[in-house]
């Protein structure tokens, strides 16, 4: 099984394990044509988290880069005072999505890495019709490039809307570059975008823009295999992966909630109240204290106390609280979840943050490069502050859910910024608490904290309970965007019979392909 964001993404998952391949190979297939089919929450410059269920045990992925080694606090004063912009090469960071492919695949895959790359190739050779979700972004993102009418962006304009493309739905894209790219991946398992002809070719076109990144960044870029953190709750353990990754703000909100009353209902008013409030909290730790653990310590342990809980509960009544920690900001994601017929299971995520990033393409490649840079902390005092070879604070975040005893049930995720442990919280709870198969757990009504007391709710969580909330003392906006609740996928395995039971919202063009 395999289930995400695009339909022709998660049908080339599918033909890798139709291959022989296992879930690993299906998750390289599927995230290689995310990046064609998905352009608009993804591409072949940006990073990668995965969880890997594999040989009886977790493993993860942390294959995010860092910035450039001439990118500092002081140069980022001297050029933009100090304050780190959205777009261009300045917010642009070690692109880690291509080298996590390359190791996902050097440790667990099966077939041959060329072959897995296969049908990412042709559609962007052969082109494919836009899904009317990836439309509606595709569309939004050139509005806002065109209102900022940077000469940086020219190549992003070429390859993305070139001659009279307008993307609509049905409207056929292909991109030869892109294209070329793939395949001069495939052809060196990784190694031309590091240290070959590709890493070449960003070089120059970041020399030439006045860009940070430099072939050395590229070449001295590495992934980290880490050790999965986890929490406990109703009998289950939720996996996520340590920092520099924000997976431990919802296991803390977890946390907190272990030690009250939540109400047995789902849609009762006092337990989104809660939720809400534990949610706070683990926002509150995850910006004070996530950074890159090999430049800044990070107490995990610590974070994930009984004792930390414990304080935090201090902080829940009756009454809304502003926890006071900078607000969170947007983002631009797609998840996948793969399993296969020996038991393996895939948790794989990757961005280029803020829709398409950057707005930086490197000509007649198809690469367009990240801006998880903007993610860094200009306070030179604060644990996540910009500093030469560190790695941002990040938002994309795989989960994983197992048993206490050990056993897994299977991968899980909701993409989308900040709102993405908030995903994580409400579906564990759905899933583990109130009972839910996997697609009622994840097309349920959310909510979502932005900062202060500022809530946005979808339209379906209703009337009642929005009135609830405000009574609470909550400042609730009903949201009509759904797409700013996340758009998440999840897979579970049956301990017994070994069936896969799959769910995919509808928040996104999302499909489940089984086979």
């Amino acid at each position: 099984m395999v289930a995400t964001s695009q339909p022709l993404a998660a049908q080339a998952g599918l033909w890798a394990l139709q291959q022989g391949g296992n879930a690993v190979d299906a998750a390289i297939a599927t995230a290689a044509a995310l990046t064609v089919v998905e352009p608009t929450s993804n591409g072949i410059g940006g990073d990668l988290f995965a969880l890997v269920w594999a040989g009886g045990e977790l493993h993860g992925l942390n294959a995010s880069g860092a910035a450039p080694a001439a990118l500092s606090l002081d140069v980022l004063a001297a050029q933009h005072g100090g304050q780190m912009p959205r777009f261009g090469w300045t917010p642009v960071t070690v692109p880690g999505a291509v080298r996590g492919w390359a190791d996902l695949h050097a440790r667990f895959g099966r077939l041959d890495f060329e072959l897995v790359l296969t049908p990412a190739i042709r559609y962007a050779e052969e082109g494919y019709p836009l899904s009317p979700v990836l439309a509606a972004n595709w569309a939004r993102a050139a509005g806002i490039y065109r209102r900022l009418n940077r000469p940086d962006m020219a190549e992003w304009f070429a390859t993305f809307l070139p001659g009279d493309f307008a993307p609509a739905p049905g409207a056929l894209w292909r991109s030869p570059g892109h294209a070329r790219t793939l395949r001069e991946i495939a052809r060196t398992n990784g190694a031309a975008f590091y240290e070959g002809d590709l890493a070449a070719q960003m070089d120059t076109h970041a020399r030439a823009g006045g860009g940070f990144l430099t072939g050395a960044d590229l070449a001295a870029h590495r992934s980290e295999w880490v050790t999965p953190i986890h929490t406990e709750f109703d009998g289950h353990r939720i996996y996520e992966i340590p920092p520099n990754g924000q997976g431990i703000a919802a296991l803390i909100a977890l946390n907190v909630l272990s030690g009250v009353d939540l109400p047995a209902r789902r849609d009762d008013p006092q337990g989104l109240h809660l939720q809400i409030e534990a949610m706070k909290r683990g926002f509150h730790d995850a910006h004070s204290y996530v950074a890159d653990p090999r430049q800044v310590p990070v107490d995990v342990a610590g974070l994930l106390s009984s004792g930390n809980a414990q304080a935090h509960r201090a902080h829940l009544g009756g009454r809304a609280h502003d926890p006071q920690t900078r607000a969170p900001s947007t983002g631009g994601t797609v998840y996948l979840a793969a399993a296969d017929e020996d038991g393996g299971m895939v948790s794989l995520i990757q961005s280029n943050y803020m829709g398409f990033g950057s707005g930086v393409v490197v000509p007649g490649t198809g690469i367009a490069l990240h801006n998880r840079g903007h993610n860094f902390h200009t306070d030179p005092t604060h644990p996540n502050a910009l500093a030469p070879g560190k790695r941002p604070y990040h938002t994309i975040i795989p989960g994983f859910l197992g048993r206490t005893d050990g056993t897994p049930v299977g991968p899980f995720g909701v993409m989308g910024g900040f709102m993405q442990p908030q995903g994580h919280l409400q579906v564990v709870l759905n899933t583990v608490r109130y009972g839910m198969n996997p697609q009622q757990a994840l097309d349920a009504p959310r909510w979502q904290w932005l900062d202060g007391l500022r809530v946005e709710v979808e339209p379906s969580l209703g009337e009642g309970l929005t009135r609830e909330l405000i009574a609470r003392g909550h400042s609730v906006t009903v949201q009509p965007e759904a797409g700013s609740f996340g758009r998440g996928q999840m897979i579970r395995r049956d301990p017994v019979s070994g069936v896969l039971e799959g769910g995919t919202e509808t928040r996104t063009d999302g499909h489940i392909a089984v086979w």
